[in-house]
C-alpha cells in the first residue's frame, strides 16, 4: 500500500494547480492537442506551460509525442485511474448512513 499511497500523492500534487487542471480539461476535450495550442488556451508563458506539462507527464497523467517540430500531448489511458478509484472509494454506497453525526438537543 505505501507505493499506491505515494502514487496517489503524486497524482494529487500534479493536479494541485489550476493551470494543470485547465490543461487536463483541454486535453480531455481535444485529444492530441499541440503544445502551442495549449499555451494559447491556458494563457500563460511558454516556459510556465512547459513546466506544468512536465509535471503532468512525470506523474503519468499525460504523454507527449514528438511530431516533427511540434509535440502532441494527450491524456494517458489509465493515468488517473488510481486516483479515480480512490476517490470513488471514499463515498459510502447510497443509503449507507454509517457516519451520520448525532443530533444535539436544543433547550
Amino acid at each position: 500500500m505505501p507505493e499506491l499511497d505515494e502514487n496517489l500523492a503524486t497524482l494529487s500534487r500534479a493536479l494541485g494547480h489550476p493551470a494543470r487542471i485547465r490543461i487536463v480539461r483541454l486535453l480531455l476535450a481535444t485529444p492530441g492537442c499541440i503544445g502551442g495550442d495549449i499555451v494559447g488556451a491556458v494563457g500563460l508563458a511558454q516556459s510556465t506551460v512547459s513546466e506544468h506539462l512536465r509535471i503532468l507527464k512525470a506523474a503519468g497523467i499525460i504523454s507527449g509525442e514528438i511530431d516533427g517540430p511540434r509535440v502532441c500531448y494527450a491524456l494517458t489511458s489509465d493515468g488517473l485511474e488510481p486516483l479515480a478509484e480512490f476517490i470513488s472509494s471514499l463515498a459510502p454506497p447510497l443509503g449507507d448512513a454509517c457516519c451520520v453525526p448525532a443530533q444535539k438537543e436544543t433547550t
